[in-house]
């Protein structure tokens, strides 16, 4: 059964968790088709993405019963090879982490619950859009174990420590209102798909290699040094205005505000 579709219209890449009736908790396979799904995402021509998930759920987090694959096995031998993102990540941290590195900026349509692995998915985004009523948890700890799906990368990046250890020390259930005032989700809508909708079509309509410009920017403004960060805005913006194309949307841009 296919675990995640993958659709394209205007430019937008809708990828869209399709295990409804687990409420599109993760096993194995989802494991493998969202990883796909990036990768062939990764290679279109779409100008941004839109994550959601199909039913009651974005995600549920793990389905432990169907990790059956993990049963017996040495941990270190399944979880410490480095087999995706080029080195850095296992398959399960390639779930979200195959987001983060897109090159297209990724806005999560968020609904009923987003616990675990869901959350470190949606956390893999670069913005968070979700329903009322919403519950989001680092549900880890109920298991006994500790996130390691990127977890660690994604959320210090969004919120306070104090806020990261009360998540991680507790697994407990937080609702879209607290999500929002902790700063794991962007903002709050009735309808979290048709925003996340209009919103990626806002940002498809701008220049493609400004876009690109900008969330490779954003991501060394967001790990660098200050040196680092000023070099690298300045050699972003020369190559961009280089291209002839982009000199094309700069005085189109100076002809509306000369009108």
């Amino acid at each position: 059964m296919a675990r995640v579709s993958v659709t394209y219209e205007n430019n937008i890449a809708f990828v869209t968790l399709t295990r409804a009736d687990k409420m599109n908790a993760v096993d194995d396979e989802m494991i493998a088709a969202i990883i796909a799904a990036g990768q062939e995402v990764a290679e279109s021509d779409a100008r941004a993405v839109v994550l959601s998930g199909e039913g009651r759920a974005f995600c549920a987090g793990i389905d432990i019963t169907g990790l059956s694959g993990m049963m017996g096995k040495d941990p270190n031998e399944a979880l410490m090879p480095r087999t995706h993102g080029h080195g850095s990540t296992n398959k399960w941290q390639e779930v979200a982490m195959i987001w983060h590195r897109m090159e297209v900026p990724v806005i999560a349509a968020v609904h009923g619950v987003c616990f675990g692995a869901g959350i470190q998915l949606a956390l893999g985004a670069d913005i968070r859009i979700a329903a009322p009523g919403t519950r989001f948890a680092v549900m880890e700890m109920k298991w006994g174990i500790v996130p390691d799906m990127g977890g660690m990368v994604l959320l210090p990046k969004l919120v306070r420590s104090d806020v990261l250890r009360r998540l991680t020390y507790t697994a407990e259930q937080v609702e879209t209102e607290q999500a929002l005032a902790w700063g794991l989700i962007t903002e709050v809508a009735d309808n979290p798909l048709e925003s996340a909708t209009k919103l990626a079509e806002t940002i498809a309509d701008k220049s493609p290699s400004a876009i690109r410009a900008a969330k490779r920017l954003i991501g060394i403004a967001e790990s660098k040094n200050e040196v680092d960060v000023l070099e690298a805005e300045s050699e972003i913006q020369a190559k961009l205005i280089g291209k002839p194309d982009q000199l094309a949307v700069i005085a189109k841009e100076m002809g509306k505000r000369t009108a």
